[in-house]
């Protein structure tokens, strides 16, 4: 495994979205139409949003992905260099709409997304040889489901056979090949993505811990399963959760993702790099959206300095 770096090599294999969102106090019926609060553009998708939260966590960060030959595809990729993300390897795909989410957020802050995949479904495992120098260098290497599979599982056996420190995020949830997804140091789901990987349900902590043990014995070594308001567990172990007032959830779980990347790189063993990203999440949610609601590296270190 790479030694531990004062300003880790974050690479993110994933996906790039627009995220298109609208809060309002209630969702529609079939058939109605009601008027939204207010709307929000911005720069989504999980990979981007990972990447973005790793970047802000001061890690070095680089991005594989596919944006659309739409509007949305340049501005993306303007959005990952001014973010201080390197976007050398995001290509532009001729003919194909970039990855939209609609998402609607309601009034206790919980979100309700879809995912159009566009050009994210066209990210190869072609693409992964093309970025083989600078997968080589990372500290680690970050993937979500929001790609084809085949690629994830390409990209899992790539760190394997190089000893990359790699971490899944099987999110969204669905049934996979747990014998491929046993190539990742981590895996970290939340409850719903848990329930989709094992058939366990998952509705509470000892719940979660069996559908951890189940994992484990299944092949996957380190199962991290994020549990919100309640923080996360390892393994058995439960790891609290930094208290806050969420004005909105969406992306809680990226940065999670991002932040304990970075934290894990740069030397962090397991319970403190989690306990760090519980952190991260829950700043996050005290404002809407997703990038554009993580902190920088002073107020997460701020607010870990008073655990």
């Amino acid at each position: 495994m790479r030694q531990n770096s004062p300003q880790p090599h974050i690479v993110v294999v994933g996906s790039a979205n627009i995220d298109l969102t609208t809060f309002t106090d209630q969702f529609p019926r079939p058939g109605e139409t009601i008027f939204g609060d207010r709307f929000q553009l911005g720069f989504g998708g999980k990979g981007a949003n990972q990447a973005v939260a790793a970047r802000l966590c001061g890690g070095r960060v680089s991005m594989v992905a596919r944006v659309g030959d739409d509007l949305f595809g340049p501005a993306t990729i303007r959005n990952f260099t001014d973010r201080g993300v390197d976007a050398g390897h995001v290509s532009i795909t001729p003919g194909v709409s970039s990855g939209v989410a609609p998402i609607f957020v309601d009034s206790a802050g919980q979100n309700r997304i879809f995912v159009v995949k566009g050009a994210n479904d066209r990210l190869t495992p072609a693409d992964v040889d093309a970025a083989a120098d600078l997968l080589r260098s990372a500290d680690c290497i970050v993937l979500q489901l929001e790609i084809p599979v085949e690629t994830v599982y390409y990209t899992l056996r790539f760190a394997r056979r190089h000893g990359i420190r790699s971490i899944l995020n099987p999110a969204p949830g669905q049934p996979l090949d747990l014998a491929e997804i046993a190539n990742a140091d981590y895996v970290i789901p939340n409850e719903t993505e848990a329930e989709a990987l094992s058939g366990r349900p998952v509705r509470n902590l000892d719940e979660a811990r069996a559908c951890s043990r189940r994992l484990h014995e299944r092949g996957l070594r380190g199962v991290i399963t994020t549990l919100g308001a309640n923080g996360a567990l390892w393994g058995d172990v439960h790891v609290p959760p930094h208290r806050v007032q969420p004005v909105d959830t969406t992306g809680a779980g990226d940065a999670f993702i991002g932040s304990f990347a970075v934290s894990l790189a740069g030397g962090c063993g397991e319970a403190e790099a989690i306990a760090r990203a519980n952190v991260y999440a829950a700043l996050s949610t005290l404002a809407p959206g997703t990038q554009m609601s993580f902190v920088g590296i002073e107020r997460w270190e701020a607010a870990w300095g008073g655990k």
